[in-house]
């Protein structure tokens, strides 16, 4: 299996690593079939997402889509942020593998649900 050079740096170096404590929104999700489990969280302020970290247990794809997709929203609108799909994040890695396409669906979802907490919160206030 192929992976590109963008993809391997994203995996041996990635980016906002890590968890935030309390954080504005979180999204956990997983896929059976394969074992992956991405946790996305985010911290918002003036509805700008400020900071955001992952945590990941997975594959290299996964490592890398979780990485570049942090990199993709942080001081992104929550709205702007959920435009993010899967496919944005493919063509940021410069491409996965076909059978490892579901890292980067597993990116967008973990968004979306960390968002839509964020949003949930913010509407029960």
């Amino acid at each position: 299996m192929q992976y590109t050079e963008k993809v391997m740096q994203h995996f041996m170096n990635p980016h906002n690593a890590g968890v935030i404590e309390n954080p504005d929104g979180y999204g956990k999700v997983g896929n059976p079939s394969c074992g992956d489990i991405m946790e996305i969280f985010i911290k918002v302020d003036d509805d700008k997402i400020s900071d955001v970290k992952f945590r990941t247990f997975g594959c290299a794809s996964a490592i890398a889509s979780s990485s570049i997709s942090t990199d993709m929203i942080i001081g992104k609108t929550v709205d702007e942020a959920l435009q993010v799909t899967n496919k944005a994040v493919v063509d940021a890695l410069g491409g996965l593998p076909a059978v490892k396409m579901h890292c980067s669906v597993l990116a967008e979802e973990a968004i979306k649900m960390a968002i839509e907490d964020y949003i949930s919160k913010r509407d029960a206030k």
